[in-house]
């Protein structure tokens, strides 16, 4: 039995610890019971695994290609229902939710091609009659752990190009979208990987994530990969470098977006809500510091205000919601728990109602059930500075900072202090700025009169410092982490031929340039 069929099968065992899958806009919505992995369950699916790999390694990349090819159109043709599998599971408007399974169908699509482009080298050797190759090979068991805010496409840049690549996977998905997560390897089955190829151990990301995790020491795990908080992947990648692995690391942020004094400032605050408060600011890219030119402070602040106002916040399901509930009790918790503990009696909160929303202290446009969802109100604190914990700390929901600049090279200074290095944005339309942003900028993603949010099937996604390991997601640079090289060197000259003792170099003559 592979071990999804055993973990799920693990519900009807007493013995069992489990846990609900609940709709975060309505907490009597329940979408399942999910067994918690033990370490045993982890290490029953990464020996399944290592077995399986011995067969889909050998599998030609073009007809492994194939078979994703069969996962897209799957995919695409289940869209607007696996949507709304997500957006009751995690709460994200509808309109977001088919964007999120969109970005797994392009990654489906891009990497097809792939399969037939998985290029090695040939070499000049130094020597005759021998030949010099490079190959492309797959690495062996991938382990990954993924959060559940962008739960189908995530997932999508680490298992595709995975798979593709040759490797086998073992999944242990956010304790927040299982019922997701269940559909997406139920997909990949449907769409003909091998059951001993792909594994989903459901659990807690401290207990079932650590046992996974783990068994890198018992040489179960060839790679991880692990998309969450800073603090997590600096466990995991203490674990995978004492076994001298490089893990794959997609981490926090606190990005910055900068607005100079030429921006065109209705564009900017568009960009600047959607950072914000999009996916109720629950995104590793999501806006932290609002850096502002001292000269356009107010007027910019007045038409941020106005724009909160219009916001539509409640049941996600609906078409016209802006921003849902957070996704599941506790990052509300943690969300009030940021509001009371990093702002301080210096700062000025500017945004009238914050905190959790409730049926007595609900926004004018609020159209969900206050009592059973986990909605909370924007939050916008001015008067930040460098030395506030809120500065630099990832508070991951609906509230960001505005900090003042003079020049420039105080706005990409504050930009970068943080530590983090995921995304940034700026908005000017002076072509100088733009060029020394993104030259001086430590982010690994940077936008131009952009938000911070928002990545293509195509380009790297990744960032640097706090942010990551600069480790890449998406596009052909992927390829690098679920590969490992092999150089071959092919003597057919029928002799020992020792390479910088036997090769034959040409001297110079002693030819002199005579004037």
């Amino acid at each position: 039995m592979n071990a999804l069929s055993s973990i799920i099968a693990g519900k009807k065992n007493m013995g069992s610890s489990h846990f609900n899958s609940t709709n975060p806009a309505n907490r009597e919505d329940i979408l399942g019971t999910f067994a918690n992995a033990t370490l045993d369950e982890c290490r029953e699916a990464c020996l399944a695994a290592r077995k399986g790999f011995e067969q889909w390694k050998k599998t030609p990349a073009p007809i492994r290609a194939g078979i994703i090819a069969n996962f897209g159109k799957l995919i695409e043709k289940n869209k607007e229902a696996i949507s709304q599998v997500l957006t009751r599971e995690m709460g994200k408007p509808i309109k977001e939710a088919r964007g999120d399974v969109q970005e797994a169908i392009d990654t489906c699509y891009f990497f097809i091609s792939e399969g037939r482009r998985l290029y090695g080298q040939t070499v000049p050797s130094e020597m005759e009659n021998k030949e010099l190759y490079t190959y492309r090979r797959p690495i062996g068991v991938f382990a990954c752990i993924t959060a559940g805010n962008f739960p189908f496409a995530v997932p999508s840049w680490y298992f595709i190009p995975a798979l593709v690549c040759g490797n086998t996977c073992v999944w242990k998905p956010s304790e927040d979208t299982p019922r997701l997560s269940l559909i997406f390897a139920e997909l990949l089955y449907a769409a003909g990987v091998p059951k001993d190829v792909f594994h989903v151990v459901f659990g807690s990301g401290s207990e079932t994530g650590a046992n996974l995790v783990s068994l890198v020491n018992e040489g179960l795990i060839d790679k991880v990969g692990f998309t969450g908080s800073t603090e997590v992947g600096r466990k995991i990648g203490e674990i995978c470098g004492r076994n001298l692995q490089t893990p794959c690391l997609e981490l926090g942020g606190k990005n910055p977006l900068v607005v100079m004094p030429d921006a065109n400032l209705d564009l900017a605050v568009n960009g600047i809500i959607w950072s914000g408060f999009g996916t109720a600011g629950q995104r590793c890219t999501s806006l932290g510091n609002l850096i502002v030119h001292k000269s356009i402070k107010e007027p910019l602040i007045k038409k941020i205000m106005d724009k909160v106002a219009s916001i539509h916040i409640g049941n996600p399901s609906e078409e016209n919601i802006f921003c849902g509930p957070m996704m599941s009790e506790r990052f509300l918790k943690k969300h009030l728990e940021n509001l009371d503990s990093l702002i301080k009696p210096h700062h000025r909160l500017i945004t009238s109602k914050n905190g959790q929303i409730t049926d007595q202290n609900k926004p004018e446009r609020f159209s969900g059930n206050a009592q059973l969802g986990f909605y909370a109100h924007p939050s916008i604190v001015d008067n930040v500075n460098e030395n506030d914990a809120i500065y630099s700390t990832e508070t991951f929901g609906p509230l960001f900072n505005i900090l003042s600049f003079s020049d420039l090279d105080e706005a990409i200074y504050l930009s970068n202090k943080t530590g983090y290095g995921l995304s940034s944005a700026i908005y000017t339309e002076n072509i100088e700025s733009s060029y020394k942003f993104r030259s001086e900028i430590s982010a690994g993603m940077t936008s131009i009169n952009n938000s911070t949010t928002g990545a293509e099937a195509h380009l790297p996604f990744g960032g640097n410092g706090k942010s990551g390991n600069g480790s890449r997601q998406s596009g052909i640079w992927v390829v690098d982490q679920f590969t490992k090289w092999q150089a071959v060197n092919w003597d057919v000259s029928g002799k020992l031929q020792l390479a910088q003792m036997d090769t034959s170099y040409i001297n110079p003559s002693d030819y002199v340039v005579k004037i």
